[in-house]
């Protein structure tokens, strides 16, 4: 089952807690703020929000 539109609505970024939008293959979360722009990663279709675990787009 893939990411339901109202988790995506409630997401946010840990960061910057700004929102974050999913990318075309389902694989990854992307911050939209330009200065963060962390990518949070999509494991077993959980969204794993920690910054420890995000890369830099």
């Amino acid at each position: 089952m893939p990411i339901s539109p109202e988790l995506l609505e409630i997401l946010r970024c840990p960061q910057c807690r700004s929102e974050v939008k999913i990318n075309a293959e389902a694989t990854s979360l992307t911050c939209v703020n330009s200065k963060c722009a962390l990518v949070y990663p999509i494991r077993d279709e959980i969204p794993v929000m920690v910054i420890e675990e995000a890369t830099k787009a």
